[in-house]
């Protein structure tokens, strides 16, 4: 593949021109194509602080989505019958006031719920309210909800650096609480999706290859079942810049995205069929423009909220694209669904 322009090339804030000088080489225009996937950020409380979260959530974080906005959502869904799937994220999403009621209200109208479960959320509950969660497996199986929950590695050594000391023994316990009532269980209907990321400034493997791997050895070791797993890149903003800042590998990343671009992954990039949610009801292209205040804006230029949510104006927006861009596109590509490409 010919590449003509180089990250090391240009100044930092000329990246995003250089994400769309590539669409340029390849003759790629990115619009939107629908509304199918309302991803809705409900909170930056976690009971977590991981290292590679773009979100920078952790147990000191307070914003969180009105009630207000949580009925606004479920008015959306009830008025846009395109719109299939609610994808519930933060944050812990469960730590949410709302999010039961969420769950309910979007599986009462025959929406598809997704939940970004960090799986030891069941065992460490609420950090400001001590609230437990264990009932959580028992609910999502009653509502049908699928899971996604993040594991990094099926060995405990390359979890625990990630995510924290202890996270494994706590996952795979919550994994086997899932088990029991019917995820991953074939033919039960109920989907848990486990997600990798890799532990540093690296690309994932083949997600087929790796799923194959981890059927293997979380069967093997530890009598656990699953549905799919789901690779995602890790995004350089945020927490994780920080850390590619401070250990002098930015710009070496930067530049490993851009030499796996992959125009084939480009064309199913998630912003096409995806609309993201933040905590205060604003509306962005995807989640990591979100994280970065990367507002989406209309036609004419004017910022979109859920209070002026309008799909005709959502399809005849231009994406926004910047320099982490090239995460979703290097190698298979990279989303909130796993890989773009085979």
């Amino acid at each position: 593949m010919n590449i003509t322009v180089r990250l090391a090339d240009l100044p930092a804030a000329d990246h995003g021109p250089a994400f769309e000088r590539l669409l340029a080489e390849h003759a790629l225009v990115l619009s939107p194509i629908d509304v199918q996937t309302l991803q809705v950020n409900l909170t930056k409380l976690c009971n977590q602080a991981c290292r590679h979260c773009h979100v920078d959530a952790s147990p000191a974080r307070t914003e969180q989505l009105s009630s207000a906005h949580a009925d606004r959502v479920l008015a959306i869904l009830a008025g846009h019958p395109q719109i299939t799937q609610l994808d519930l994220t933060g944050g812990a999403p469960e730590l949410h006031a709302d999010f039961e009621r969420l769950v309910v209200g979007a599986t009462t109208l025959g929406k598809h719920v997704m939940v970004r479960h960090n799986l030891t959320v069941q065992f460490d509950g609420h950090p400001k309210t001590g609230q437990s969660m264990a009932h959580l497996p028992a609910f999502f199986a009653e509502h049908r909800v699928e899971v996604i929950s993040s594991l990094p590695c099926y060995g405990e050594k390359n979890t625990d650096t990630q995510r924290g000391k202890g996270v494994f023994e706590k996952s795979i316990t919550a994994l086997h609480r899932l088990n029991a009532v019917g995820y991953g269980q074939p033919d039960s209907g109920l989907m848990l999706t486990l997600v990798y990321n890799p532990l540093g400034p690296s690309l994932p493997p083949p997600q087929a290859q790796l799923e194959a791997d981890y059927r293997r050895e979380l069967a093997e070791h530890h009598g656990i079942v699953f549905s799919r797993l789901f690779t995602i890149t890790n995004m350089p903003i945020h927490r994780f810049a920080l850390h590619l800042r401070k250990n002098g590998q930015y710009e070496r990343y930067m530049e490993t995205l851009l030499a796996a671009f992959n125009p084939q992954a480009a064309e199913n990039v998630m912003c096409r069929r995806l609309i993201s949610v933040d905590h205060a009801g604003h509306l962005f292209d995807c989640d990591f423009n979100q994280q970065l205040g990367i507002a989406a804006r209309d036609a004419n230029g004017q910022a979109m909220t859920l209070d002026s949510f309008d799909h005709a104006r959502l399809l005849n927006r231009a994406i926004r694209f910047e320099r982490h861009c090239l995460g979703c596109t290097a190698g298979a590509g990279s989303s909130c669904g796993g890989a773009l490409s085979t």
